[in-house]
């Protein structure tokens, strides 16, 4: 029996799912090793936990950038540590991997994927759209003649698309996403309160109090950070208001982008958009008040995904089973 394995591998994190076992990784895509010696400290949460924080000879970095690969041996390192741990490194049968990319990456970019996971131990590699995988993960029927919008909000990118017989009809990727949220969000209060905060701070409010439309709930939150001028720890106060001020650019360049999209689809399939709802799925799905903020600019009902963080594992994971893509032709290495 094959062994399959759906990868979502996110420039924020990564993602593993096993047939028949779930998402058994949910990890950081961070990578910390020795400068001097090129030995790999930690992966993953443990080295999430260094950034930031570490020595002059130990650094902590993403090897995925805007969701294409920037470093390619780290992320194959990456990868296999990622793959043995969900699969055992005893398991005698190497996996079947279907890893997803963003819609309109180039081929030598998705070839880079490929390759990184066979040298990460793939018996055979399928490459998928990050908007397909998305789809079935949220459980949509994508086989069917109906127009479905999928907007994916990951670490690095956001991809839009319209789905109909399971292909894309018309899509779009921002190289604009969650992490763009954090680093406004650090802009926004070094520029206000001259107070420096660092990556994983910027995360926290955005999670605790980040929203894009304020007509939700204003909360606050205090803030810890250096101050610019004296150069001594600080501590503010934060409103969601302020957070919204702060990510007003990017959440109206995805709104426009999603129009954009809208423009370009078949009428026959905006109408089934209209009827059907645009559906969010990625991490940066769950900022508050986005379902809101499109469904006002668009007219059209906005609903996230039940799952939107594990949604293109999963799907990745089903991909093969659902579409009934054969692997002939996959290359194997076994």
């Amino acid at each position: 029996m094959a062994l399959d394995v759906g990868i979502d591998l996110g420039t924020a994190s990564v993602l593993v799912y096993v047939k028949g076992k779930g998402v058994l990784i949910n990890e950081p895509s961070v990578v910390a090793f020795d400068r001097g010696t090129n030995r790999i400290k930690a992966i993953g949460e443990e080295a999430r936990e260094m950034l930031g924080r570490t020595p002059g000879n130990v650094v902590a970095v993403r090897p995925l950038r805007k969701g294409v690969i920037s470093d390619y041996s780290v992320t194959e390192r990456m990868l296999k540590y990622f793959m043995q741990k969900a699969v055992g490194r005893s398991s005698f049968r190497k996996p079947w991997v279907t890893i997803c990319v963003p819609s309109q990456v180039t081929e030598v970019e998705r070839k880079a994927v490929e390759d990184a996971a066979y040298q990460a131990g793939a018996r055979g590699v399928v490459i998928v759209e990050e908007p397909i995988a998305a789809a079935i993960g949220a459980g949509i029927d994508i086989q069917r003649p109906y127009g479905n919008m999928i907007v994916d909000i990951g670490g690095g990118t956001t991809d839009i698309a319209v789905i109909s017989l399971g292909g894309i009809v018309c899509a779009s990727a921002l190289k604009l996403a969650g992490d763009d949220f954090d680093e406004a969000i650090m802009r926004y209060i070094r520029k206000k309160y001259n107070l420096l905060i660092g990556e994983r701070s910027a995360e926290e409010i955005k999670i605790d109090i980040g929203t894009a439309y304020c007509g939700v709930e204003n909360l606050t939150r205090e803030i810890k950070g250096r101050n610019i001028v004296s150069g001594l720890p600080v501590t503010v106060e934060i409103s969601s208001e302020e957070i919204e001020e702060a990510l007003h650019e990017i959440t109206t360049q995805i709104v426009d982008e999603i129009l954009n999209v809208l423009e370009q689809t078949p009428p026959e399939l905006a109408s089934d958009i209209s009827e059907r709802g645009i559906i969010l799925t990625g991490g940066g799905a769950k900022l508050r008040g986005l379902e809101d903020l499109i469904h006002i600019k668009t007219g059209i009902n906005t609903l996230t995904a039940e799952d939107p963080l594990t949604a293109v594992a999963v799907g990745a994971g089903h991909y093969v089973e659902i579409t009934g893509c054969s692997r002939i032709g996959t290359r194997s290495r076994e």
